[in-house]
């Protein structure tokens, strides 16, 4: 008999990667993460302030290319 719930839950999308800035680095393991967006978040992993990384939901990915960013207004 097949799991409802698993399957309702394969129907929800994944988080987002997203990539972000350490703006601190915590004690606990955690990071402050400031987002291209603007946002923060807090997530668990390792990285120095100033660092790129790849963020998923409240976990650190890994570190993201520090490539400029070109903002083109359309």
């Amino acid at each position: 008999m097949p799991n409802l719930w698993r399957q309702f839950e394969a129907l929800l999308p994944d988080s987002p990667l997203l990539v972000g800035t350490v703006v601190t680095r915590h004690d606990d393991g955690t990071v402050t993460v400031q987002l291209l967006g603007g946002g923060l978040v807090r997530a668990t992993g390792a990285g120095e302030p100033g660092q790129r990384l790849f963020v998923r939901g409240t976990e650190v990915v890994g570190p993201a290319p520090t490539l400029p960013s070109v903002d083109i207004e359309i």
